[in-house]
């Protein structure tokens, strides 16, 4: 197998589309997609995503614009290596996500930002890919139990079960629950449920994880929770909540393999993000102090190498 090489200033003096479609970006995407899901493979998925990926970079070209070159690089390759596309539709399985993201401070000590391309994989494609893992056999959509509905839910000596009616119309739009159903390899049932008071704390969590430095104050001040905790006439947002049932649901499953520029929707939705498409400026507010590493950094301005042929568990990048 060889052993593709391709530097950053390489990518640099490329427009972003055109990244894409460079002969060695390619190979790259093609060889990481055949070794990982199949030989053969990966020139076809290289063609679809092309096209979704694309059209995407072309509907957004003055945001795209102000990414990173390695960025938008690495999150292609990472639909390889997660072996997802970004096909857009109501259940997409991932999709394209602008950030800010914090890389250091300037001579003046103020916190110094770098706009990125990520590829963020939503609820549904985190069940394809761990029923893809093997560490379930499939899972059933997410229910939304409102208050007009019969709803029981018991859990004896591990072995958990619901009793549901769904009782219309749902006048109150009231939900008072959500729940999901998780075969296992085995054929035995899992559930992940979910009760008000569930996203109440959470709603809470996610308020304090949005405060801001207030310079003139000089103090934290409360933040709003993510306004989908309210946004259905003054409640939870059913897909939103949908969403949260997933990440329940596996919380105490293995995590799966994705790439260095993806995140889990799940993990993130009440995460406080700059959006590099809005590009507003971030307070000057204290920063949590991160543990020490001890390792030396990795300098990657030499240019990055490529090995589809390392295992998952490896250290080296691809």
């Amino acid at each position: 197998m060889s052993n593709i090489q391709l530097t950053v200033d390489e990518l640099n003096r490329l427009q972003p589309a055109d990244i894409l479609t460079y002969p060695a970006v390619r190979e790259k995407f093609i060889q990481i997609w055949d070794t990982l899901w199949g030989e053969g493979k990966g020139e076809p998925a290289y063609e679809r995503e092309l096209n979704y990926f694309g059209h995407w970079l072309k509907d957004n070209a003055q945001s795209v614009a102000k990414a990173t070159r390695f960025s938008i690089f690495t999150t292609f390759i990472d639909l390889a290596v997660c072996g997802l596309s970004v096909e857009p539709g109501v259940r997409a399985l991932c999709y394209l996500q602008g950030r800010n993201v914090a890389v250091g401070k300037d001579a003046q000590g103020k916190t110094t930002y770098e706009p990125r391309l990520t590829l963020t994989i939503s609820g549904y494609g985190e069940l394809v890919m761990r029923a893809r893992a093997g560490q379930i056999k499939y899972a059933d959509n997410p229910v939304i139990v409102y208050e007009e509905d019969s709803f029981s839910f018991s859990d004896n000596d591990g072995r958990k079960s619901v009793k549901y009616t769904c009782n219309l119309p749902h006048n109150s739009r009231h939900i008072v629950a959500c729940f999901m159903k998780i075969t296992r390899t085995d054929g035995s049932v899992d559930y992940a449920v979910m009760f008000e008071e569930d996203w109440t704390r959470l709603s809470d969590y996610s308020a304090k994880q949005n405060r801001k430095w207030d310079d003139q104050s000089r103090r934290w001040v409360k933040g709003n929770p993510n306004e989908l905790y309210s946004s259905q006439n003054g409640g939870i947002d059913p897909g939103f909540l949908m969403a949260k049932c997933i990440k329940h649901a596996f919380k105490t499953y293995p995590k799966v393999r994705i790439g260095k520029a993806t995140q889990m929707e799940t993990d993130t939705m009440d995460a406080p993000q700059e959006d590099f498409y809005s590009m507003e400026e971030a307070a000057d507010a204290p920063q949590p102090e991160k543990p020490q590493d001890f390792c030396p950094q990795r300098d990657d301005s030499g240019g990055v190498t490529i090995d589809p042929g390392k295992s998952e568990d490896s250290d080296e990048p691809w």
